[in-house]
């Protein structure tokens, strides 16, 4: 079985993810990503609101290991109520 990617691992790889402009949109994008990538760095994460304030987009630099867990990640972010959208 063959990885199909062109990523070398590991690497560093920014996400992402926009939902609606509250804390628990924020805490629980961290909480995900924080199973996936315990050590996630300080410096990891960076938020922008959208320009009326009503969305927020967090972009997270994660150090990837391996295609099975960027997969993985995608589909648990994906799948979480409060995203509208994962980059």
């Amino acid at each position: 079985m063959t990885d199909d990617t062109l990523l070398e691992f590991p690497c560093d790889f920014p996400i992402k993810i926009m939902g609606d402009n509250n804390a628990e949109f924020e805490a629980e994008i961290i909480r995900i990503v924080r199973q996936h990538v315990p050590d996630l760095g300080e410096g990891a994460v960076r938020q922008r609101p959208s320009g009326k304030g009503n969305y927020l987009s967090i972009t997270v630099t994660i150090r990837a290991e391996s295609k099975t867990q960027l997969d993985a990640l995608y589909r648990e972010l994906t799948a979480c109520v409060l995203t509208k959208m994962v980059l």
